[in-house]
């Protein structure tokens, strides 16, 4: 029997303000530990909140990027539970008046036109860490992270696997970028996601048994989780123990490749949620929400498609460059410059992300401006230096080593296209390589690209290889 699986999301994602949904603590991140505390976001007797206007704007920004309906009139909730990192013992959130409701996001994937709706956006506070010592009897607590505001994305369990699940929440990350709603900083935990996932057997309409996998920062974790979580289930299902899948929420331990179970899943009424006595209900301006909309850049899938349509580039190129707000306007202002559109986007894919992955920097904080590397380009395309000498100026450059220019001095990378300087090192490598020769001269035309490369090789990148090649020709006859 084959198994249908069926996934939902719950984003959580810190919204970009400078201050506490209820209070005016900062929400700088890496203070010292309980740095950024007041009487409100530690839970005082006595405080009062007072609602954070620009988090409620930048909620309603998320809503309207997502496609959502905005709730003119929304409300506050508590959502009462015990946590030792949540100071009031319950949790200032959004129930049955959200923002935003009745969203959608649409994306390709696996050659599927895929469409996630979105149940619903709304407005909550985060709470505090807790800190475990080694060998020690006791936790640290940290509530700088109190108080912080979140907005919660539920998505309706409309993805079918784990690749779906990854390709939108990276979508979901490139419009909340765009936007500017949220930095996104998956290793800093700005975003977060809990996963709902079940199994069913193909044709069935009600849905399996589902569990929640929680807390989970990573695209490469989720979908690792996911594929475990899925394979567990499935197995279940075909040894006939399918009632061993319960409701509940499971942990993802990546050291182990295994879920673990934590704890039972709590329904609603497990929250006892009444209204926020302390906060007014919230009342959104039509003019507002207008306004908003208007402020609203252009977000990915719009982007795609003006690079495929505006500068030719194909599918997965213009996929990759808008999937990260960040790398598509360095690509954009590299060509503004006046770089090719197809060349740009190859540096960018290719030198540029080697350099950040291998230096663990940020796409937001590329060190090379985008009018020297259009420079850089130019000096490629017009022979002053080889490609190779492009990619080891490139890097020397990232590093901080000055403009094109200088390093191709410092260096001495200038490409050599004099046919007298070079034809002493054609001969060179035509007398050291006689199979090669051999080779080319039987027919094997192949062969004259491994001479090309010796004479490369003799020039340490320098030479340039249409000259060697024309040179070669020549004197192989």
């Amino acid at each position: 029997m084959n198994y249908e699986t069926v996934i939902g999301l719950e984003i959580h994602a810190e919204l970009k303000t400078k201050s506490k949904i209820f209070c005016g603590c900062s929400t700088k991140f890496a203070s010292e530990p309980n740095e950024n505390t007041c009487p409100v976001c530690l839970g005082l007797p006595g405080t009062l909140p007072v609602l954070n206007e620009e988090a409620v704007r930048l909620a309603v920004k998320a809503g309207t990027a997502l496609n959502c309906r905005v709730n003119y009139l929304n409300k506050f909730d508590r959502k009462n539970y015990f946590y030792p990192d949540l100071p009031k013992a319950y949790q200032v959130s959004q129930y049955d008046m959200p923002v935003c409701t009745d969203g959608a996001v649409e994306f390709e994937c696996g050659g599927r036109h895929i469409k996630v709706r979105i149940n619903r956006v709304h407005l909550e506070e985060d709470a505090g860490k807790l800190i475990h010592l080694e060998d020690e009897p006791y936790s640290l607590v940290d509530y700088n992270r109190a108080g912080i505001p979140l907005i919660e994305i539920v998505t309706e369990p409309d993805m079918r696997s784990p690749l779906e699940a990854v390709t939108f929440m990276r979508m979901l990350k490139s419009i909340l970028e765009y936007g500017e709603i949220s930095d996104c900083r998956m290793e800093q935990g700005s975003l977060r996601c809990d996963a709902n996932i079940s199994v069913r057997p193909v044709g069935q309409k009600e849905y399996g048994t589902k569990v929640e996998l929680k807390n989970i920062n990573s695209f490469r974790e989720l979908q690792k989780a996911l594929e475990r979580e899925e394979k567990r289930q499935i197995e279940l299902y075909r040894f006939g123990e399918e009632h061993k899948i319960v409701q509940e929420t499971r942990r993802w331990d990546s050291g182990k490749g295994r879920t673990i179970s934590m704890r039972s899943k709590e329904e609603a009424h497990d929250y006892r949620y009444f209204p926020e006595p302390d906060l007014m209900p919230v009342i959104i301006d039509e003019t507002a929400v207008s306004a908003i909309k208007n402020s609203l850049p252009e977000l990915p899938m719009e982007k795609y498609r003006r690079f495929t349509q505006e500068y030719g580039l194909s599918d997965d190129d213009a996929d990759n460059l808008t999937g990260d707000r960040y790398l598509s306007e360095y690509f954009e202002n590299t060509v503004r410059e006046g770089a090719a559109p197809k060349t740009a986007a190859n540096w960018v894919l290719g030198d540029v992300l080697r350099m950040l992955n291998e230096s663990d920097i940020s796409s937001r904080e590329i060190p090379v401006e985008p009018a020297r590397l259009c420079r850089l380009i130019s000096m490629v395309e017009e022979g002053k230096i080889s490609n190779t000498a492009g990619r080891e100026v490139f890097r020397e450059m990232f590093a901080g080593g000055g403009s094109p220019e200088e390093v191709v001095e410092k260096k001495g990378l200038t490409q050599i296209s004099s046919e007298d300087a070079l034809l002493d090192l054609v001969r060179k490598v035509i007398e050291e390589n006689p199979k090669s020769v051999a080779d080319y001269r039987g027919g094997k035309t192949k062969a004259i690209g491994y001479l090309v490369g010796q004479v490369m090789n003799e020039s340490k990148g320098r030479a340039n290889p249409a000259v060697v090649n024309e040179l070669l020709v020549k004197e192989l006859g």
